[in-house]
Formats: structure tokens, C-alpha cells, sequence
């Protein structure tokens, strides 16, 4: 491409210059024989004017005098009546330009000049042209290779950030060139390399959040599965299985709540639900952990309480924030149940050190933990817990007091019975 524009813009010049510069030497030619004509008619007329004005005076006219009125290298032949003819200079050979001009008695004057002096002059005239020419055919290349660069360059750039792209690494380089198609182009790439590097995060996360929220249920499953397979007794295979297929349900209420979040993580699916099932769910559900632990899990507070969010959603909440407890706190566990006006807030405590001073505020950051874990169980919780409208906070560093924030569904008063009269 760069040869191509070189060559296009030095063809250009060049057709310019035959164009113009054949036309100006056509017309410098012309000028310059012209003035040269002119030159020697105006000598014809000022020499017969002078033997005619000696002549009337009645003077000696001679070759003498008469080279004193005209230019050297020029020669001059004057015919007067009943006078030998007068020379006046060296005759030229060769092709020359000619004047004559004559009295009113007859004086003849003839002035003539080789024609190598105009040709010399044109061949000056044309030197200067043709340097002048060369001059504009060795600007236009220079011209011509920086303009290549500037538009072959960008262009390697650019090639050279698309297959960055194809090669998996979405980094935009918000580079502009003061073209602007070509910076359209960039404009376009970057954009590209932001939209698949957003891809690429929201696939990252997916996977990260899908290993830490389907591992507790997981276990979970498993813990039932290994219930049954050490138990004869047909009633607790019942009650495990049971338990089971709850576990199932949450399992499958989690990877489509995972997939939901992944596509769009403003969609909520909120309804009214009852607090308490859920709370008592997860609480049934943690209890083999804890007690394998040697701790225990208790829930308190005020009963009966309707919320709007999404059962799935809160149940996943729940259990980052017990198994968050199981893995950093210590002691009992409790989950207590109150109502701030409109809201309902269930809030999970434990009797461990608390959180780090220096991570309260940023607790649900993803990647940031106080001790060997993810950091993703929190993260992922705010997210879920906002998704359908609520809110997930620290009130209390040490001991950790996390609370989860629910619009509440206030219970309708029944009217007392009238007596029957």
C-alpha cells in the first residue's frame, strides 16, 4: 500500500507538471522571442532616425558614429540614396532575427542579431523550469512517503490490535491517529475489546461464583446421600431422602439463579415468601455441620414475618453468611429475626474475633478475606440480596453482626367476630 501511494502521487505530479510545465516553456519561449523581435525593431527605428536627423542637418554620417547608437554583438546595414551602404558591426551567420525600417527619402536601415543569444536565454529559462520541476517531483515523493507512513502505520496498528483481539487479549488501546476513518476504526475495535473483555469477566465470574455457591449445596447432598447409605432404618432413608430432594431443588434453584445473574444481574424474580420456612430450612440444613464442628446454630426473634425477594435468593444469602461464620467465627451461631419499620432484617452472629478492622469496609469486595479463602461467598451474597431489591450489611465488626434487609409484608388484622344476636 505504500508503494501504491507513492507511485499514485508521484504520477500526479508528474502529469501536473508536463501539463503546466510544457505550457510554461511553450510560453517563456515565446516571451522571450518576442522581447528579442521587439529589441531589434526598436534599434531599427531609433538608427533611422538618426541618419535622418543628420541628414536634414546635413551632417557626415559614418560607420563610426553610427556603432555608438547600437548594441554590441548586433549588426546594422544602412542604404542611403546616392551613398555607398554602411556597415556597422560583424554580420552574424547562421539563423538570425532581422528588422528593417526605412526614412522618408529612401534611407534603408536593417538591423540583425544571431539567434543563439534568445536560444541561449530560452535554454536558461528552461534550466530554471526543469529545476523547479525536479524540485516539485523530490518534494512530492518526501510528501509523499510521510503521507504513506501516516496512513500505513495506523493501519499496522490497527491489524496488529485486531489479532491481539483474536488471540485473547481484549485490551483497548485507546490509540487515535487524526484520521478519522481510521480513527473510526479504532473507535470500533476498542469498543469490540471492551465488550469481550466484559464477556470474559462475566464468564470468569460465573465460573468462580457457580464453584463457591453449588459447593455447600453439594456437600450438603453429599452428607444426606452418605445418611442413607449407612442407615437401615426405612424411616430415616424416608426423612434423608426427603431432605435430598430438598437439597436437589435448592441445587437446581441455585444454577438457575447463577444463570440468571450471569445474563442480566438487575433480574429479580421477588415474590412474597414466608421468612420463617427459610430461615428454619437453613438452620436444619447447617446443623450436622455445626455439630460436626462441636458448635451449635440457634434462631430467635420475632415469628410470622412475610418479606419480598426471591426464597432461592435469600437461602443462598443465608448460607454464605452461616458458612462464612462456620469457617472465620466461633461459638453459637444465631440467626435472630426483627422488623425496622417496613423492613424485615434477619441478622447472623457468632461469638468468633470478628472482622479485621482494616477490612470492614471493603468485606464485600470480591477477592478480599481475612484468611485462606475466595472471597467470593459475600460478594456474591450483596449481589443476590440486591438483585431482589434488598440489602446486605456489616452493623457490628467484633463480634460479626451481618444483616440482611428485606421489604416486609405486613400481616392483615382480622376483624374480631360480631356476636350473633
Amino acid at each position: 500500500m505504500r508503494r501504491r501511494l507513492i507511485n499514485s502521487t508521484l504520477a500526479v505530479v508528474l502529469v501536473v507538471i508536463a501539463v503546466f510545465g510544457v505550457s510554461l516553456v511553450i510560453v517563456e519561449t515565446r516571451t522571450i522571442s518576442n522581447s528579442a523581435q521587439e529589441s531589434i525593431d526598436s534599434e531599427a527605428l531609433r538608427l533611422i532616425s538618426v541618419v535622418e536627423s543628420r541628414l536634414l542637418e546635413d551632417e557626415r554620417i559614418s560607420s563610426a558614429l553610427l556603432s555608438q547608437q547600437i548594441t554590441s554583438k548586433r549588426y546594422a546595414l544602412i542604404k542611403i540614396p546616392g551613398r555607398p551602404p554602411l556597415e556597422v558591426g560583424k554580420r552574424p551567420t547562421g539563423s538570425v532575427i532581422s528588422s528593417t525600417a526605412e526614412g522618408e527619402h529612401g534611407e534603408q536601415v536593417t538591423v540583425e542579431e544571431s539567434r543563439s543569444a534568445v536560444t541561449r536565454e530560452v535554454g536558461r529559462t528552461l534550466m530554471i523550469i526543469g529545476a523547479v520541476a525536479l524540485l516539485a517531483i523530490v518534494s512530492a515523493v518526501l510528501l509523499a512517503v510521510r503521507q504513506a507512513n501516516k496512513l500505513t502505520s495506523p493501519l499496522t496498528d490497527l491489524a496488529e490490535t485486531a489479532e491481539r483481539l483474536g488471540s485473547g487479549d481484549p485490551r483497548p488501546r485507546h490509540k487515535r491517529y487524526g484520521v478519522p476513518e481510521l480513527d473510526r476504526v479504532a473507535d470500533v475495535l476498542d469498543a469490540s475489546a471492551e465488550r469481550i473483555a466484559r464477556m470474559l469477566t462475566a464468564e470468569r465470574r460465573l465460573a468462580a461464583d457457580a464453584s463457591h455457591q453449588l459447593r455447600t449445596p453439594l456437600t450438603a447432598l453429599s452428607m444426606r446421600i452418605e445418611e442413607i447409605s449407612v442407615t437401615d432404618d426405612p424411616d430415616t432413608v424416608k426423612e434423608e431422602a426427603n431432605i435430598a430432594l430438598t437439597q436437589v431443588e435448592r441445587l437446581t434453584d441455585v444454577v438457575e439463579r447463577l444463570l440468571t445473574n450471569a445474563r442480566d444481574p438487575r433480574t429479580g424474580s421477588a415474590v412474597v415468601f414466608d421468612l420463617d420456612e427459610v430461615v428454619k430450612q437453613q438452620v436444619e440444613e447447617w446443623r450436622p455441620a455445626y455439630r460436626s464442628a462441636g458448635r451449635a446454630i440457634v434462631r430467635s426473634g420475632k415469628q410470622g414475618l412475610r418479606a419480598v425477594g426471591t426464597p432461592g435468593a435469600v437461602a443462598q444469602v443465608l448460607a454464605a453468611l452461616i458458612e462464612n461464620s462456620l469457617m472465620h467465627g466461633g461459638g453459637t451461631v444465631a440467626l435472630r429475626t426483627r422488623v425496622t419499620g417496613n423492613q424485615a432484617v434477619i441478622e447472623v452472629t457468632d461469638e468468633g474475633p470478628g472482622v479485621p478492622p482494616d477490612l470492614g469496609a471493603r468485606i464485600f469486595e470480591r477477592t478480599i478475606s481475612g484468611r485462606n479463602s475466595t472471597g467470593i461467598g459475600l460478594a456474591v451474597a450483596r449481589d443476590l440480596a440486591e438483585a431482589d431489591g434488598g440489602r446486605l450489611e456489616l452493623l457490628q465488626q467484633q463480634p460479626a453482626v451481618f444483616a440482611l434487609f428485606l421489604s416486609r409484608v405486613a400481616l392483615k388484622r382480622q376483624e374480631p367476630a360480631r356476636p350473633v344476636r
